[in-house]
């Protein structure tokens, strides 16, 4: 497995051992592996995207790879040639649902360049498609715990919030038995379409305290976040993606949480339930 201490990662590697299935973790810092014993018996491969040698050697032996990045086309490619090489026969990738070479977003036209490459690779491969995670609203929760609300710039669009613990449950299914999945691609969402308006209706409820979300334009949003310290791309990508959530993109709910794990998945009411402590309270 790649990005292996990361929020999908890290839960799906938690999930495979209690299956009893041998997992390897690619990791660049052991260090940053789990400690708490929910990684025991766990092989860490340290190793690094950009130097081939090492993903020659975490490849080695490997039936099935689950692959999970920030989609750098170059990387992730390297990844694949390696597992091509070492006959891996199945990987399961973490990708976008609107992955296109002609899309307006870069990170969903690499997320195309990459698939494009996995099916020319020859391996029997799943792709795994996650709505807007549920998880990145921590990044919301400084602001939130100073200001008593965050900025948005996706106006009421709706979205399919799905909680990165279903995602990772979803992954660890198809990676311990991915015969019948071949060339599926899966849709991973929660159970309702939510907007940031529900969000900050949710954590009200939960802090005991109003949380505002004040409506800002994807140029306003893009500035403010480069002032927060983005790079100037990654703050003009997000400010996009949300721009797209305005109009509707993200309005899209699937069952196959469930069809993979056998149980539905989490809400955003349990999601913030789950996570009150870091918004700002107790519950």
């Amino acid at each position: 497995m790649t990005g292996a201490t990361g929020k999908i990662g890290a839960e799906a590697v938690r999930l495979l051992t209690g299956k009893d299935l041998p997992v390897r973790a690619l990791v660049r810092d052991a260090s940053r592996t789990p400690r708490d014993g929910s990684w025991s018996g766990v092989e860490i491969a340290v190793g690094d995207f950009d130097r081939p040698r090492t993903l020659d050697a975490a490849m080695a032996g490997v039936d099935t790879l689950l692959l999970i990045s920030p989609s750098v086309p170059a990387q992730e490619i390297a990844v694949i040639d390696s597992a091509a090489r070492h006959d891996v026969q199945h990987v399961v990738k973490i990708t976008n649902h609107k992955a296109t070479e002609d899309s307006p977003v870069g990170r969903r036209r690499d997320h195309a360049r990459i698939e494009a490459h996995l099916r020319a690779s020859g391996m029997a491969a799943t792709l795994l498609a996650p709505n807007l995670l549920m998880q990145n609203l921590f990044f919301l929760a400084p602001q939130i715990r100073q200001t008593h609300g965050f900025e948005m710039s996706a106006g009421n669009g709706r979205f399919g919030m799905v909680d990165s613990r279903d995602v990772s449950a979803a992954a660890a299914a198809v990676a311990a038995a991915p015969a019948g999945h071949e060339g599926r691609t899966y849709l991973l969402t929660g159970p309702e379409l939510v907007t940031y308006a529900d969000v900050a209706a949710e954590l009200t409820r939960a802090l005991g305290q109003e949380v505002e979300y004040r409506r800002v334009t994807p140029g306003q949003h893009r500035e403010r976040m480069v002032r927060a310290g983005l790079p100037e791309p990654v703050a003009a990508s997000n400010a996009q993606v949300f721009g797209l959530i305005a109009e509707g993109d993200a309005a899209w709910l699937s069952d196959d949480v469930a069809t993979l794990t056998g149980r539905a998945p989490r809400t955003l009411r349990t999601f913030v339930s789950d996570h009150v402590r870091c918004f700002g309270a107790t519950a």
